[in-house]
C-alpha cells in the first residue's frame, strides 16, 4: 500500500501585496468604539476626521436637481467638463494657479486621486521622501506601489514642520516623490510660503523629484493665506495637487476629489482610474460644481467654529499634566505628545508602554477613542478630533483628564 503523501501546511490565498498592508487606525479605532457603542456604552468618538456639520443645504438642492434631470448615467473618467471647468477657476481665484481642464482628474474622493499619483508614478525600489508626522494611508499607497518609503521627522519646536536642508539631506539617486499635506493631518501644521519655497529651492535642483501636495485642509486654516507648492515655477511641473471637497464643504460622504498635474501626468492618473473605478457619482459631480461656485462663505463659518474649539480644547489641555500639545494652524486635531505616561500603571495593573496602550486605556476607562500616534509615524504621539459639539469636547477632555490622573 503506498504511503500516504504529506498534507502541505495550507496557505492564505491571499496575496502578497495585501497581507504586507495594515488597515488605517483611525477605521480601526472607530470600529471599535462602535463596537461599545453598539452595547449601550456612551463613548465619545474624538478618533475620525470627519466634520460634524451637515452639507450646505446648497449643494444638496444641486444633487437633487440633478436626480430630477435624470443626470444618472456614466461621466467621463476624469470628470464631466462643467466640473474640471469650475475646478480651475477655482484654482485660480483661490490659488492664483492657471490649470487647464485636461489637467485635472476628478476622482472617488482625494484618497483615490493620492493613489492614482502614487501608482502612477512609483516604480519597485523607487524611494518616496514622506513628511512625519503624516496621513496614515501615504506609507501603505507606497507599499501597494512596491516603494521604499523614507520618513523624515520634523520636531515638536518646529510644529512637526520638516524643512528644506532636511529634504536636502534625505535625497538620493533613488528618490522619486515627495509627500506631504498642509495644513497637515494630524498635527495641523500649515507651510508658509517661505518654508515651501525653501523646499522648491531643494526640488528645483533634483529634477527627477516630483511632490504630491495634500491640501485637503485648505480651507481649514486659522493663520490667514495657504500657500501651494505649485507657486514656484521652478517645480510646478513636477507638483500634483491633490484637493477635495470632504473636509471644507462637510461633503465626506459624497466621496468627490481632485487632482491638478501636467497634462502627461493627468492623464496617466486617469489612465490609472480608468481601469479601477472611471469616473465618480454623476449626481456627486454636480453637486460639486454648485459647492466650487458658491465660493468658501460656507466654509468659513464651520471655520471660525473650528477655531472656536481649538481654543476650547487646547485651554482644557494645558491643565492636562505631561500633554505637550503644539498649537495648530490648520485642519481640525490636536496632537499631543504623551510619553510622560508611558511606563505608568493603569488601576487593572497593566503597563502604558506606548501610545497605543493609552489610547487603549482612554476607550476603555474614559470611554473617549482617539488614535495612537504609531499610524502617522509619531508613536509618542495621540490624535485626537476637535470636530465635535463643544459641549462633546468639554466633557471628552473632561473624562480624559480624570482617566490619567488615576495613572
Amino acid at each position: 500500500m503506498p504511503e500516504t503523501a504529506t498534507a502541505l501546511a495550507p496557505t492564505s490565498p491571499l496575496s502578497d501585496r495585501l497581507l504586507a498592508m495594515t488597515e488605517p487606525a483611525t477605521i480601526a479605532m472607530v470600529k471599535k468604539a462602535r463596537e461599545l457603542m453598539a452595547k449601550g456604552i456612551d463613548v465619545i468618538n474624538l478618533s475620525f476626521g470627519e466634520p460634524d456639520f451637515q452639507t450646505p443645504q446648497y449643494i444638496k438642492d444641486a444633487a437633487k436637481q440633478a436626480l430630477d434631470d435624470g443626470y444618472t448615467f456614466y461621466t467621463p473618467v476624469p470628470g464631466i467638463p462643467e466640473l474640471r471647468q469650475v475646478i480651475c477657476e477655482k484654482f485660480k481665484r483661490d490659488n492664483q494657479l492657471d490649470f487647464q481642464p485636461n489637467q485635472i482628474v476628478v476622482s472617488t474622493g482625494a484618497k483615490q486621486a493620492l493613489a492614482n499619483a502614487v501608482l502612477s508614478l512609483v516604480n519597485p525600489g523607487d524611494e518616496v521622501i514622506v513628511f512625519s508626522p503624516y496621513w496614515v494611508s501615504y506609507e501603505e499607497m507606497v507599499k501597494l506601489a512596491e516603494g521604499v518609503t523614507v520618513t523624515l521627522r520634523g520636531t515638536l519646536a518646529n510644529e512637526y514642520k520638516v524643512t528644506a536642508a532636511q529634504l536636502e539631506a534625505a535625497i538620493t539617486p533613488r528618490t522619486k516623490l515627495v509627500m506631504y499635506s498642509s495644513p497637515c493631518n494630524p498635527t495641523g501644521a500649515v507651510f508658509s510660503r517661505e518654508e515651501l519655497g525653501a523646499i522648491a529651492e531643494v526640488l528645483a535642483r533634483y529634477p527627477q523629484v516630483y511632490a504630491l501636495a495634500d491640501e485637503i485642509y485648505e480651507y481649514i486654516n486659522f493663520v490667514g493665506e495657504h500657500a501651494s507648492l505649485a507657486h514656484f515655477a521652478e517645480v510646478a511641473d513636477r507638483v500634483i495637487t491633490v484637493n477635495g471637497f470632504s473636509k471644507g464643504y462637510a461633503m465626506t460622504g459624497w466621496r468627490l476629489g481632485y487632482l491638478a498635474a501636467r497634462p502627461d501626468i493627468a492623464a496617466a492618473c486617469e489612465k490609472m482610474q480608468s481601469q479601477i473605478t472611471s469616473g465618480t457619482c454623476s449626481i456627486t459631480q454636480r453637486a460639486g460644481v454648485a459647492a466650487l461656485r458658491g465660493g468658501r462663505a460656507s466654509a468659513d463659518e464651520m471655520v471660525a467654529a473650528y477655531r472656536r474649539r481649538r481654543d476650547l480644547v487646547l485651554g482644557i489641555v494645558k491643565d492636562i499634566p505631561g500633554f505637550k500639545t503644539p498649537t495648530p494652524s490648520g485642519a481640525f486635531y490636536i496632537f499631543p505628545e504623551v510619553s510622560a505616561y508611558f511606563g505608568r500603571t493603569a488601576p487593572d495593573g497593566s503597563t502604558i508602554n506606548n501610545a497605543l496602550d493609552l489610547a487603549m486605556f482612554l476607550l476603555n476607562d474614559a470611554r473617549v477613542s482617539a488614535v495612537s500616534g504609531d499610524a502617522f509615524g509619531a508613536p509618542e504621539c495621540i490624535r485626537f478630533s476637535t470636530a465635535a459639539a463643544d459641549e462633546k469636547l468639554v466633557e471628552a477632555f473632561g473624562r480624559i483628564k480624570a482617566s490619567l490622573a488615576k495613572l
